[in-house]
């Protein structure tokens, strides 16, 4: 594992701080998070003014060159390694700039496109991600599908060159927001449910789409329940082959688990907290920050290794796989030291609430997000164990039979 930037990497540092220097300065050394995203809920317009600074940010790394940076260069991108985009993401959170709206877009719809989509699907969607015009959203989870998303019941019906879609989905994260979205659909009860799945692209504005925000627990609405009602989708939107859409789903899934076990420790700013609250010399209290602390890092060199095999050309090993458990892991090691410390102010809301309730919003309430979303922590846990470490299956009872005749 090299810890150190070969003189390679340290020039590309470089050039990636020259450029972010131009458009924005160093966030101070303690950030001030009752301020931040995650403090108060804020009002309709000010996530529609704080939307339009993100897409303003990412036109500005289009124009520049900066955006989509391991996507290929046909595509508008760059056709760098993800090493390289690891470093420049490094370095972009260090600076004062909008940060999000993209993670359904470019993160995990932009390469799930360019893997499985034609020529045709490449050139419509590709490049309207990467300038930030239009932003996706996932429809895969239902009331009844979640954990089991090959579980999925949204059914749809072949009829002329269309494809009526009837169902429900939920959890959908901006989905009134959204352009587009990655929508799966039961197509075949009569094979196996992993095979009768198709991956749809679904333009937001058909007919049909019915979007309710649902009320958080943060006070926000990010997620959404979407009810689909006779919603015709033309055949060519289609990703994949019909009836074959878990192969592109898993590319969706990988990337949206990569993408969460990335996610920063902000450690320096717990300890911070753990002085302010006057618990920075309880014994329990350093017990759990130094447990934090070695989540943390075992998270970052998990990171290294990973990083260091795409540097050498090789491909990641298991860490890969355990990254987004160890850092669903963390998230609630935090939110229990978090609310510990700050006692009964941590029952406290808006601008009474310790630093604007950004900890209760973010570390307690928000992990969830990131613990549940992309697979909740036991299905991690059975895919280290069936894929990384050999273990038997767990018993399946619907496995192999055809998916109308498994019980609901």
């Amino acid at each position: 594992m090299d810890f150190d930037d070969t003189p390679e990497e340290a020039a590309w540092r470089d050039e990636c701080n020259a450029f972010l220097s131009r458009h924005a300065e160093l966030k101070p050394e303690r950030a001030d998070l009752g301020r931040s995203y995650w403090a108060k809920a804020r009002s309709e317009a000010e996530e529609h003014t704080y939307a339009q600074s993100c897409r303003a940010w990412q036109r500005t790394k289009f124009d520049e060159g900066w955006a989509g940076l391991t996507w290929p260069t046909e595509y508008g991108g760059r056709g760098l390694s993800s090493h390289r985009a690891g470093i420049f993401a490094e370095e972009e959170g260090r600076y004062d700039l909008p940060q999000g709206q993209f993670a359904q877009s470019i993160g995990m719809a932009g390469p799930t496109i360019i893997v499985h989509g034609t020529d045709e699907q490449k050139a419509r969607y590709l490049a309207p991600m990467l300038t930030g015009e239009e932003t996706w959203c996932q429809l895969f989870s239902e009331p009844g599908a979640g954990s089991d998303l090959a579980g999925l019941r949204t059914s749809a019906v072949v009829d002329g060159d269309e494809i009526v879609v009837n169902g429900q989905k939920v959890w959908t994260s901006n989905a009134g927001e959204s352009a587009h979205g990655m929508l799966l659909v039961r197509s075949d009860v009569d094979v196996p449910k992993h095979r009768g799945i198709s991956y749809l692209l679904l333009d937001m504005t058909t007919p049909g789409i019915d979007i309710r925000p649902l009320k958080q627990p943060t006070g926000r609405s990010e997620f959404n329940e979407v009810f689909l009602d006779d919603v015709r989708v033309p055949i060519e939107n289609v990703l994949g082959e019909i009836n074959a859409g878990w192969g592109p789903i898993l590319t969706t899934l990988t990337n949206e688990r990569t993408g969460i076990g990335g996610q920063s420790g902000m450690f320096d700013d717990v300890i911070e907290l753990a002085r302010d609250m006057g618990v920075a010399d309880d014994p329990v209290v350093r017990q759990d920050l130094m447990k934090l602390y070695a989540r943390t890092r075992t998270i970052a060199y998990l990171g290294y290794r990973v990083r260091t095999a795409a540097s050498r050309g090789e491909m990641p090993g298991p860490e890969s796989s355990v990254l987004k458990l160890a850092n669903s892991s963390r998230l609630e090691q935090l939110g229990n030291l978090v609310m510990t410390m700050m006692g009964a102010r941590g029952t406290l809301y808006a601008d009474d609430a310790v630093m604007g309730g950004f900890w209760q919003n973010y570390a307690f309430l928000g992990q969830w997000m990131s613990r549940i979303g992309g697979g909740t922590d036991e299905v991690q846990r059975n895919i280290m164990g069936e894929n990384v470490l050999g273990l038997p299956q767990e018993p399946r009872p619907d496995k192999g039979i055809p998916f109308k005749d498994i019980p609901t």
